[in-house]
């Protein structure tokens, strides 16, 4: 479904194609004719040409009342942001050389963000000598989302970006 935008509306004398497909103030199709001609039928109605659809071959006008249609559009507008969820991505860092005991913590944290409906974005980050033995480190990180399996599934696989690797976990569905 295409946005529309409020404020970039066409109405009345904007609306200067030479043909327009002009729907009534009830939803009837009343046919294709003139700007003008569409123009004069809302006049004569007392309520405004209104351009719906100005993609379609020929654009689509309506006779409304604009102030009423706006008023509609944006409420749909406020209504479909409501229902959006905005999907954060927490992150939680670890080190090569973690503890169970911490493990365990990062771990209930992260199973906090995944039932709040977050994604979780775990980093081990090796600093100095852990760069040599970054390849048996990944174990870390393959515990870390057995620990979650039962809420979280791995999105994006263990991966090494410089200095880090990281995954990403979300919801399971």
């Amino acid at each position: 479904m295409e946005v529309l935008v409020i404020s970039e509306l066409m109405i009345n004398e904007q609306i200067r194609d030479k043909e327009v497909r002009l729907v009534g103030e009830d939803g009837e199709q009343l046919g294709i004719m003139s700007a003008k001609e569409a123009y004069q039928k809302a006049l004569d109605a007392d309520l405004d040409l209104v351009k719906i659809a100005p993609k379609a071959e020929p654009p689509v006008c309506k006779i409304v009342d604009y102030g009423k249609y706006k008023y509609e559009l944006a409420r749909k507008e406020k209504e479909a942001k409501k229902k959006q969820k905005v999907v954060d991505v927490k992150e939680v860092r670890l080190s090569p050389n973690i503890e169970a005991n911490d493990l365990n913590t990062k771990a209930n944290m992260a199973r906090k963000f995944i039932e709040k409906g977050d994604k979780v974005k775990v980093t081990l980050r090796f600093r100095g000598r852990e760069m040599a033995h970054m390849a048996s480190s990944k174990h870390v990180l393959d515990d870390f989302a057995l620990m979650l399996e039962d809420v979280a599934m791995i999105d994006k696989a263990p991966k090494l970006e410089g200095r880090s690797m990281s995954m990403i976990l979300t919801e399971k569905r």
